[in-house]
């Protein structure tokens, strides 16, 4: 019986032989990373979805191929990237990317209206402050919070593994000194 601490590798394993409760703890465990790396490239839902659901058909078209199962996340999120990019510069060539809507915060207990304030004019802050930063910078600090390991966040963002933690420093620090 599977578990969802199962490793990638095993799971990669396991769906190459048909097993299709391997294939949706995949899906499960990866999804969100793929949706982030499609997103972070300007993309409507509808877009990012489909860029979503060709990674996934390209892992399925490529899964006997790939030599190092384990590697599987890495191969996904450079692969959404590609694909993220391949969609922006064709809707480049044939219609404006309109931004998508941002989601709904979720609902919390109501604060009093100084607190109200203070944390409106903090986000607006940081908000300001992340619009000011180099794409890069705001792409990377974007899919930290959802890439699970240096290796696929590396890997959605085309740059050396060696790199990610250097480079986050970096805008890290350039945030910090852009909110007061």
């Amino acid at each position: 019986m599977a578990h969802w601490d199962d490793s990638t590798d095993e799971l990669v394993v396991r769906a190459r032989g048909g097993d299709g409760d391997a294939w949706a703890r995949l899906v499960d465990r990866h999804s969100g990373l793929l949706w982030s790396i499609a997103r972070s490239h300007g993309l409507n839902d509808a877009d990012a979805g489909d860029v979503v659901q060709t990674t996934w058909l390209r892992l399925v078209e490529r899964i006997d191929t790939l030599r190092d199962p384990g590697a599987t996340p890495c191969w996904l999120a450079t692969t959404a990237r590609n694909e993220s990019l391949r969609l922006v510069r064709r809707r480049a060539r044939d219609l404006p990317l309109v931004p998508a809507p941002r989601a709904p915060e979720p609902s919390a207990p109501e604060p009093g209206p100084d607190r109200v304030v203070l944390d409106r004019e903090q986000v607006g802050q940081v908000g300001a402050a992340l619009d000011a930063l180099p794409r890069r910078c705001r792409t990377l600090l974007r899919l930290f919070a959802l890439a699970p390991s240096q290796a696929e966040l590396a890997a959605a963002l085309g740059i050396p593994v060696g790199s990610v933690g250097p480079t986050r420093a970096r805008c890290l620090d350039a945030l910090r000194r852009l909110v007061p």
